[in-house]
């Protein structure tokens, strides 16, 4: 697979959500081919839903189109690590491996005391390793876009 091109579709998809007025965030997954089958952006504001991450709108919509068996050779390319809320779901969604450009630290570096982006301080990788089955982790790649997509949106006093 080429995590870079496939990294890079995923903050096209984050510029995407943003240039609709939602958080720039999008995410997207890989068949065994790296063939992308399923995108998602953020729609928290659109859909005045705070649970509405790409990661988590990603996670939903597969849930409904492929069985946990299918999702098992699947991965989860992301234009930011995955918060612990999109963590859990794609754990309990049975993905078992997740790529990413910028990283939860980075991104908090940006966000300063916006309060549309509180943080947890928890990595995905720390969610990841609580789990019975393991979730392989490649991330962060650096992907200028990946810190571009954000520039201007976070208050950050």
């Amino acid at each position: 697979m080429d995590d870079d091109a496939l990294l890079r579709h995923a903050i096209d998809l984050a510029a995407a959500a943003r240039a609709r007025g939602d958080h720039p965030f999008g995410a997207l997954l890989a068949d065994a081919s790296g063939d992308v089958i399923l995108t998602a952006q953020n729609s928290v504001g659109t859909d005045d839903d705070p649970t509405a991450h790409a990661e988590t709108n990603l996670v939903r919509a597969a849930g409904r189109r492929f069985t946990s068996a299918e999702r098992r050779s699947m991965t989860l390319y992301t234009s930011t690590e995955p918060c612990a809320m999109c963590a859990g779901a794609i754990y309990w969604a049975s993905i078992p491996t997740v790529v990413f450009a910028l990283s939860e630290a980075e991104l908090r570096s940006m966000t300063g005391d916006d309060p549309k982006n509180p943080s947890l301080d928890l990595p995905c990788r720390e969610v990841f390793a609580r789990g019975a089955h393991p979730t392989a982790v490649r991330g962060p790649f650096d992907i200028p876009a990946a810190r571009e997509v954000h520039a201007g949106f976070w208050r950050t006093s």
